[in-house]
């Protein structure tokens, strides 16, 4: 079954069409993630009217269609289909005497969603899980927000934004790969007048998830509410942070730094910090080699540390919360997994190399994650992208290792199939059997072949047509004989910019 299906996924990636792949229009560039770089936008103004008479309003509209087939249905297992239509449109002022703002407003509604029981007891909607907005029942609404409205100052290289916008990072992210971006609360400076460097600093209040219509806590665990992402600490919940008096809506601190001064080498530097949860620093390293005419060879470094300031004593170690106190929501089975249930700190060692050759990019990728704590980073940004994370999977788990594959081809690039873009991945995650075992984590060990193709047409100006196909290969969890992990996922998008 799991041939026809990788079948069928290859057949449709040719038909149709990396994270560098863009869909360029005169003013826009829709980056691979569907994070958007505006390459044209208002400038400098006369007056306070200007800033209006002078100003741009951009428009999307977008289509998410989704497939889920699990290997074994059950009664709370189910195949399920859903499919989201909806857009945005954004307005941005002129900039007098170095003052602009941006508004933006998303929304995303049902036109398709089999799911017959609330998805609060059941995976009928894990497909379109953050397409929607999900009710307290577990059930699914439409969305309607303003999930950007931010003041700008620009003064010579600096630039301040005040107010919610999408911050992305190693650890934070827009991740608009649904229907609504995960965006920010937050005031951030950006700097360059150091030759060769960028540096930026955030303040961060809250978060609006992708699935939300209201910004909330940053860290505290809430399903539906506060902060319930798939990478959520659920030990650190509404409930337990009270419990011991500690600020349900902690500010963050961010300040990353990027540095070019030496050729061929980009180096990063990043730290995340959460008073009284976590702290979490990050380094890495990537130096292009030309080797002859044609092929650079790219190895890359990436080394995350994680420090607790209290989280542990919380939640405990584990994300799923298991090996917290039974006070907490733990259990002893859970805790003893750990060599210290009750710290927070972890780390992961990253590498990687990548070999290009024009439109041909490949890659090989290594993480370990330390037998310790596993990563908090509920925030969107993954700590192992870039290196071992494919579509949809989380392999920061204390004592995980994981290797990837990866291959992308530009066939618009390389002359071939004008707009047609492929890329495939292959990752084998091995995660800690002793925490399998105790159930301190809900993954198990699994293969993944995930396929993204992308196709734009000249006929069909400022429209992308994109495929993406994965197929998890998942042993059962523990204490079970029938593989209720196992599945294969289908996803269609068209995004039209206007």
């Amino acid at each position: 079954m799991k041939l026809v299906n990788l079948s069928i996924a290859a057949a449709a990636a040719c038909l149709f069409a990396t994270s560098a792949h863009a869909l360029k229009t005169e003013d826009r560039v829709l980056k691979g993630n569907y994070q958007v770089e505006y390459t044209k936008a208002p400038g400098d103004v006369n007056s306070f009217t200007e800033m209006f008479t002078e100003g741009e309003v951009y428009g999307r509209l977008r289509s998410n269609a989704f497939l889920w087939e699990w290997d074994n249905e059950s009664a709370a297992v189910q195949d399920n289909d859903m499919w989201g239509l909806g857009g945005s449109l954004v307005a941005k002022t002129g900039f007098y005497n170095g003052f602009g703002a941006t508004v933006g407003f998303y929304g995303t509604t049902q036109v398709l969603d089999d799911n017959t029981i609330p998805g609060s007891t059941t995976n009928f909607g894990k497909s379109g899980k953050d397409t929607y907005r999900t009710r307290g029942n577990g059930t699914e609404a439409n969305i309607g927000v303003f999930a950007e409205a931010f003041l700008e100052y620009k003064a010579g290289k600096t630039d301040v934004k005040v107010g919610r916008q999408g911050i992305d990072s190693v650890m934070l992210a827009t991740n608009d790969t649904k229907m609504v971006p995960n965006t920010f609360e937050a005031v951030v400076i950006e700097n360059k007048d150091i030759p060769n460097t960028k540096l930026r600093a955030g303040y961060i209040m809250s978060q609006k998830l992708r699935d939300h219509q209201t910004f909330h806590s940053l860290i505290a665990f809430e399903k539906y509410n506060k902060n319930d992402d798939s990478g959520a600490h659920k030990g650190l919940s509404t409930k337990n942070i009270n419990s011991v008096g500690e600020d349900l809506n902690p500010e963050m601190l961010l300040a990353t730094v990027d540095n070019t001064s030496i050729p061929n080498l980009k180096l990063h530097g990043e730290y995340v910090g959460l008073d009284g949860f976590v702290n979490t620093a990050i380094l890495e390293a990537n130096y292009k080699i030309a080797l002859g005419d044609k092929w650079t060879l790219t190895p890359g470094i990436r080394y995350l540390n994680q420090m607790d300031d209290g989280a542990g004593a919380i939640g405990g170690a584990s994300l799923n919360g298991k090996a917290a106190t039974n006070v907490n929501g733990g259990n002893l089975t859970a805790r003893n997994s750990y060599n210290n249930s009750n710290s927070a700190d972890g780390s992961i060692l990253m590498g990687r190399l990548v070999a290009a050759n024009g439109p041909l990019e490949l890659m090989a990728g290594y993480s370990k994650v330390s037998d310790d704590a596993d990563i908090i980073a509920p925030w969107r940004g993954f700590p192992t992208g870039g290196y071992t994370r494919s579509m949809a999977q989380l392999n920061w788990i204390a004592n995980t290792k994981s290797w990837m594959v990866k291959a992308a081809y530009d066939f618009g690039k390389a002359g071939v199939v004008p707009g047609l873009k492929i890329a495939a991945d292959y990752v084998d995650m091995n995660f800690d059997d002793a925490k399998v075992a105790a159930k301190s984590t809900d993954f198990t060990d699994r293969n993944i072949f995930h396929v993204d193709a992308w196709q734009t047409f000249k006929a069909v100006p400022n429209t992308e047509f994109k495929v993406r196909f994965a197929t998890i290969d998942a042993k059962p969890s523990a204490g079970t004989v029938v593989d209720n992990n196992s599945y294969n996922e289908y996803r269609f998008e068209i995004n039209y910019l206007f």
